[in-house]
């Protein structure tokens, strides 16, 4: 598989290779001082036993965490448009050889009406999903587009979505050229696993079942104009270390290639599904302990990058790992295309069992009552604040205070559009406190977005 040094990867995790050295400690005050870490860096840190070093491992990742993204969590839903998939994927409901899920392709209006119905609930960032359904890569990208008119097009009141990001099988080159001009955001695809050998047994026939075309469509994005990616594996299909090391070494390669980095990385496990066997005897099942500390491990790795956490998690979990990495998260996902908007689309058509169900008002509850900032930013993809331009600013951490800002007045929107009386009052309460923390000037600034929402303007920002 390209960019995978599968023999280096082996190697570094070897409990039987000689030490590199490095400790815990040295690699740990490397991450704080906000530089990318190497491979065997990271290695060190999942190769790590002792419970005072995962302590360690746990509580700097929190500590990063805090200095780069502050105390927001992005949120946002993903929007199925189809499920009809040409690919046979051992470990998806959506596989072409299932016969127990209902397939659907949302006509325009169907797709309309899960937008409305995401709106009336106050989201304002979706993440459109769609299978791979075998067409021509520009028939495809046709559908693609429109779809992406059809939702930038509702409003619900003064609320409509800022910013589609969008997770699709790989398209040509210039396929991408006409997404990217279509006004997505972030264009989103996980290689699942990036041990090859794994990789072909899980994935038995389709297009998905070349994985350097897969890898390689990250590339065809960048050099499309995408500068935006989100990268992911799905946890479970082989050993999460292995895994670790092989994102990271994907982030080397589009770091050395595109001078840019992944804007997201997404840590799914793998979750029951209909349909599907292979997640009875998943091979290399990740514990809730392993998961926690791969979280660490990967905010500690890549600091920069935001890291993504879907609703596959249960309520527990996803509050736990806040602290330890996770800035964006699903919230009242429907995993089936028409889900949001269609009482009969159910876990018939889902492509996984989800293990949060809260509604989005009680997702920003939870929130709250930790001290987070729910956050429906969008402001720097509107601002071109992407790329290179959103990396000079990531890496250092000077974005926390642009951020911190726009999570404010995107919460604020929320609690004077759609929050129940509770958690207005939770919410006020937050913004009050975390306003003491401001300097004059900033204070200043906050209130005047304050009364010009109040005024009804929307999607003001820094």
């Amino acid at each position: 598989m390209k960019y995978i040094d599968e023999k280096k990867i082996e190697r570094l995790l070897d409990p039987g290779t000689k030490s590199s050295g490095l400790s815990v400690d040295d690699v740990i005050s490397k991450s704080l001082s906000l530089k990318r870490l190497s491979l065997e860096e990271t290695a060190c840190l999942l190769n790590s036993r002792k419970d005072e070093d995962v302590r360690k491992i746990l509580e700097a990742a929190s500590l990063l965490k805090s200095r780069i993204y502050g105390s927001r969590v992005v949120i946002f839903a993903p929007l199925y448009i189809n499920n009809a998939c040409v690919n046979n994927c051992l470990y998806c409901a959506f596989r072409k050889d299932n016969t127990l899920v209902h397939r659907r392709r949302l006509k325009q209006s169907e797709i309309a009406d899960d937008t409305l119905a995401l709106l009336k609930s106050g989201h304002k960032r979706v993440l459109v999903v769609a299978s791979e359904s075998g067409a021509k890569s520009s028939v495809e990208t046709d559908y693609y587009i429109e779809a992406i008119k059809t939702i930038y097009a509702q409003e619900q009141g003064s609320s409509r979505v800022r910013r589609i990001n969008i997770n699709c099988a790989p398209i040509n080159e210039g396929d991408f050229k006409r997404l990217k001009a279509s006004g997505i955001g972030t264009y989103q695809l996980f290689q699942e696993t990036y041990h090859e050998e794994t990789y072909r047994k899980v994935h038995l026939s389709g297009p998905k079942s070349d994985p350097d075309n897969r890898i390689d469509a990250i590339d065809r994005a960048f050099r499309a104009g995408i500068d935006d990616v989100g990268i992911g594996a799905l946890f479970g299909l082989y050993d999460y270390k292995f895994e670790t090391l092989a994102l990271l070494s994907h982030v080397e390669h589009l770091e050395k290639t595109f001078n840019v980095g992944p804007h997201t990385i997404s840590v799914p496990r793998m979750e029951p599904a209909l349909g599907v066997d292979f997640d009875k005897t998943v091979p290399y099942k990740v514990s809730d302990d392993d998961f926690k500390k791969l979280v660490a491990i990967l905010r500690l790795s890549v600091p920069y990058t935001g890291i993504i956490l879907s609703t596959r998690e249960t309520p527990e979990m996803r509050d736990e790992l806040f602290r330890l990495g996770i800035s964006q998260i699903s919230a009242a996902s429907r995993t089936a295309p028409g889900g949001y908007s269609d009482d009969d689309s159910g876990s018939d058509d889902a492509q996984f069992f989800l293990s949060d169900h809260r509604s989005l008002d009680e997702v920003i509850s939870s929130l709250i009552d930790r001290g987070a900032i729910p956050s429906f930013c969008t402001a720097c993809y509107r601002r071109e604040r992407t790329g290179e331009a959103f990396m000079k600013l990531a890496k250092p951490g000077t974005i926390k205070g642009k951020c911190g800002m726009n999570a404010l007045i995107t919460l604020k929107e929320y609690l004077s559009d759609f929050a129940s009386e509770e958690v207005k009052k939770k919410g006020y309460l937050l913004i009050e406190k975390l306003k003491e923390d401001l300097s004059d000037e900033e204070k200043q600034n906050l209130e005047k977005f304050f009364a010009n929402i109040d005024r009804g303007l929307r999607d003001e920002n820094v």
